[in-house]
């Protein structure tokens, strides 16, 4: 029977068709999430457009210094993502209202707090990733400029993520959807008409980061009344369970970011021009499998929702959904990129390496990056059922022992001349690997946790690290 929400209404996840479910909220998750991934690949775009590759590996190294930060914000994301749709789903509002309330002062503070620490240390940062010379101070200018704007960024994901954990697809999609307009009208006029060059992109970034705060604020607090005023003691009550699913989860996520660091370092050996082109693929790739990262967050919520009233034959149904969507939309990407290989390389005037570089992704290794869907889907299954130590194990499993030596190998199989095409070959194969046994421990999991007594808790009532048996690794994304 499904558990009523407030004044008696089931839960919307709770009841339908699961498949329906995961494809309205990925197709409308997707319109929006893409729109923050469009934002960095058209900041990319018009900088090739100066006609310097060294402009452009200099936003591939800032990238993958942001990425962390980004990867951080999704991990906080997360953490508000359960723990509402857990709460909506069990009939309890004015609990998820505390709960949004608290997420947000969590994500607004910590990003924040975060990006001031960091940037004093972003030159030597960019440095360990193979930065050098002009090309290292054009990205540590970037970073300045953006890096203390991470908070409104990081307001505007939790937004968007409460918004899709009350089931509001479309103000969800609106949030993200405002960075991507205001950087298609920006972009143009700061980098070209006023003459700014990198310094209008990240302009303009900042401005699209506080527009996705603010779309999302009216969306949350105006529409769905999902805030509060914060007391002490409603912060205090939510700071454990918060952290409980944050602090594996922000683990899990920046094992990416660290594990892409590597991958970067190892590619700039093979000079700026292939950094470049890696700089291409960072943005081009969540553009392309958009709907892989809007399918996480949309598995999150529906299947929150059903733990939350027990109904774990539909947690497993939406897990079996989700594949099939993979499989079928990884496909058709794969053939679409393979088919636009050469009007890319035009596009973003790649030459050199740059051009060898993203002719084998698209052509080869686009393939492989596919399964990383089932990886996002995992990470949210584990995040929900309260089983987030597993996705940390895994993710940082996949970024070490399913990146590294795999790149490694992938390097000397294809020989010097063509390296960097090997490492991103190799880190396509680790993938792979990780992806299916992020699904068999998945499926694992659910089962026994539907074998739980009526009565039993349906999810851990504390981390359950101490308990897993797995201890072997699983990634997610490449990419900046």
């Amino acid at each position: 029977m499904n558990r009523p929400a407030a004044g008696g209404v089931p839960a919307k996840f709770t009841q339908g068709s699961t498949m329906r479910h995961v494809i309205v909220m990925t197709a409308t998750g997707s319109i929006g999430l893409v729109a923050i991934f469009v934002v960095d690949l058209l900041n990319l775009f018009y900088i090739a457009q100066l006609g310097e590759q060294e402009l452009a590996a200099a936003i591939g190294y800032a990238g993958t210094l942001l990425f962390f930060l980004t990867s951080f914000s999704i991990g906080l994301s997360i953490a508000g993502t359960a723990l509402v749709a857990r709460a909506l789903g069990a009939g309890d509002r004015e609990k998820a209202r505390r709960i949004g309330t608290s997420s947000l002062l969590l994500v607004a503070i910590s990003m924040t707090a975060l990006s001031l620490c960091l940037l004093p240390f972003s030159a030597k940062l960019l440095g360990l990733i193979g930065a050098t010379g002009r090309t290292l101070a054009i990205a540590d200018r970037f970073l300045w400029f953006v890096m203390p704007a991470t908070g409104f960024l990081g307001l505007g994901m939790m937004y968007s993520s409460i918004l899709r954990a009350v089931g509001d697809a479309q103000r969800a999609m609106w949030v993200t959807l405002a960075g991507g307009v205001v950087t298609a009208i920006l972009d143009p006029i700061l980098i070209f008409a006023l003459g700014l060059g990198v310094d209008g992109a990240a302009i303009t970034s900042i401005i699209s980061r506080m527009a996705m705060a603010a779309i999302g604020l009216h969306g949350v607090t105006y529409v769905h009344r999902l805030t509060t005023r914060p007391t002490l003691a409603g912060i205090a009550a939510d700071i454990r369970p918060l952290a409980g699913i944050a602090v594996p989860a922000v683990l899990t996520n920046i094992a990416t970011p660290v594990g892409n660091g590597v991958v970067t370092a190892m590619i700039a050996r093979y000079g700026d021009s292939a950094v470049a082109g890696w700089a291409v693929l960072g943005r081009l790739v969540p553009v392309a499998f958009g709907a892989f990262f809007a399918l996480s967050g949309s598995v999150g919520p529906i299947m929150g929702q059903n733990v939350g009233a027990r109904l774990f034959s539909r947690v497993r149904q939406t897990l079996v959904d989700s594949l099939i969507f993979l499989s079928l939309y990884g496909i058709a990407v794969w053939l679409a990129l393979m088919a636009l290989s050469p009007h890319i390389v035009a596009l973003f005037d790649a030459t050199g390496g740059a051009a060898a570089v993203i002719s084998f992704f698209c052509v080869y290794a686009s393939l492989g990056w596919a399964f990383n869907g089932a990886v996002f889907v995992g990470n949210a299954a584990f995040n929900n059922l309260g089983f987030p130590t597993y996705s940390t194990a895994l993710n940082w499993g996949r970024a070490t022992v399913g990146t590294i030596p795999f790149a490694y190998g992938g390097a000397w199989l294809m020989g010097p001349a063509r390296g960097a095409e090997g490492i991103i070959a190799g880190q396509a194969v680790g993938g792979i690997l990780f992806a299916i046994l992020s699904m068999i421990v998945c499926f694992r999991v659910i089962d026994r946790i539907a074998l739980r007594a009526p009565d039993e808790p349906p999810l851990p009532p504390a981390s359950p690290s101490a308990q897993s048996p797995f201890t072997s690794g699983k990634g997610a994304t490449a990419g900046s």
